[in-house]
């Protein structure tokens, strides 16, 4: 992420206060992992020229020079669920003593600082829900024994302590935790992730450029989406809303290759195949930031959305769902900083949406602007002194 590595000499931090030494969790290190993992990746680059950071992963493809590995072994029982207890177990053995914090990016016991990226599984399970419907989870729960291992991992990562801290990445999510987990509220805090702001200005020429290093179209409109699970962002919507456009109109998706061979389907079935770009999981997003228009996002399920930030960092225009759907669109203006939409499910009002940003200079450049403004107060250097400050109120 272009940080520049070099660790203050002195035993003291930025702040003036002593260097730690931290445990930070996170199964998969990896930049193509997803957006929990390149908030923890961020977080580690910075914190790692104020403090001794180790990371305990089972998949490490980023590495950060200071920064001490340690890989994990994983289950020899090919079960998520198991894998996690087998993560969690190892974990806790390798942290127990050495360590002034550990911080924890995973569904595990073992953290002082515990960092919740998706929606709890309680909340999904039971928020809302009638009694009769209640019950009925609870039976379901009964006979699950990976519901009952997920539930019972975060009850004990929301668990109080005078030493524990429960960090949400949204205020939104903040809530829905608290919620589930009313015992955790007096234990909260909110770090969302952060941006690291583009040196390259945008200009024509960097995005033709662009454009051809991921072997785009040159020429037309190009609409981004950036997501691992195709479905939970809204894939299949952001297809029938392509189809209402024309042909200059094309689409580029980024994210877990494991999906592409599923979604070309639904593309051939909308008849958009052929203006559909399927790239993978890319190294460095910023090309693809750097190439297109602008960014959908229709989720259904977002606890905040950094590839949002990014976008708007870059000075791309963004279409998003709402707070409901929506973790960082809390923090948003409805056409003042972006377009959000009440029902992502709705091809029509996405494609409403689209069109205008696309059709409309005035309003693209308007929002270009408010965007750039908006991802600059989101900076990891400002983002990493909060988790710093965290950090110091659970150290010993």
């Amino acid at each position: 992420m272009g940080v520049d590595m070099r660790r203050e000499s002195s035993s003291q931090t930025g702040l003036g206060q002593r260097r730690l030494r931290v445990a930070v969790l996170n199964r998969i290190f990896s930049p193509t992992g997803g957006g929990a993992e390149r908030y923890s990746i961020a977080l580690v680059e910075q914190l790692a020229m104020r403090h001794d950071i180790h990371v305990f992963a089972q998949s490490i493809t980023h590495h950060i020079p200071g920064v001490t590995f340690h890989t994990i072994s994983t289950s020899p029982i090919k079960l998520r669920w198991l894998n996690q207890v087998w993560y969690a177990n190892a974990t806790w053995r390798a942290t127990r003593h050495g360590f002034d914090v550990t911080h924890s990016h995973e569904n595990v016991w073992r953290g002082e600082v515990q960092t919740v990226h998706v929606l709890p599984t309680g909340y999904k399970l039971f928020h809302g829900v009638t009694p009769w419907k209640r019950i009925l989870r609870y039976l379901k729960v009964a006979t699950s024994p990976r519901l009952i291992t997920y539930l019972l991992l975060e009850r004990a990562r929301c668990s109080p302590g005078r030493t524990r801290r429960v960090v949400a990445t949204s205020e939104v999510l903040r809530d829905q935790i608290a919620s589930a987990y009313p015992s955790a509220s007096a234990t909260m805090r909110v770090v969302t992730p952060g941006v690291n702001m583009p040196t390259e200005v945008a200009t024509p020429k960097r995005r033709l450029e662009a454009r051809k290093q991921l072997g785009l179209p040159q020429t037309g409109r190009g609409i981004l989406f950036v997501g691992n699970d195709y479905a939970k962002k809204g894939l299949n919507t952001l297809l029938k809303a392509l189809a209402k456009f024309n042909h200059n109109t094309w689409l580029a998706v980024v994210g877990n290759n494991a999906n592409i061979a599923e979604f070309q389907r639904h593309a051939q079935q909308e008849g958009v195949l052929d203006r559909v770009h399927f790239l993978g999981s890319l190294q460095n997003i910023n090309t693809a930031y750097a190439a297109v228009d602008c960014l959908a996002h229709p989720t259904l399920e977002d606890t905040f959305a950094m590839v949002v930030v990014e976008a708007m960092a870059h000075a791309i225009p963004v279409v998003v769902s709402d707070r409901n759907y929506c973790g960082i669109s809390g923090l948003l203006a409805h056409e003042s900083n972006a377009l959000l939409l009440k029902d992502p499910r709705d091809p029509d009002a996405l494609h409403a949406a689209l069109a205008r940003v696309l059709d409309n200079d005035s309003l693209r450049q308007a929002l270009c602007a408010a965007a750039v403004q908006f991802a600059s107060g989101y900076q990891w250097s400002t983002i990493a002194r909060l988790q710093e400050k965290i950090y110091f109120e659970v150290a010993p």
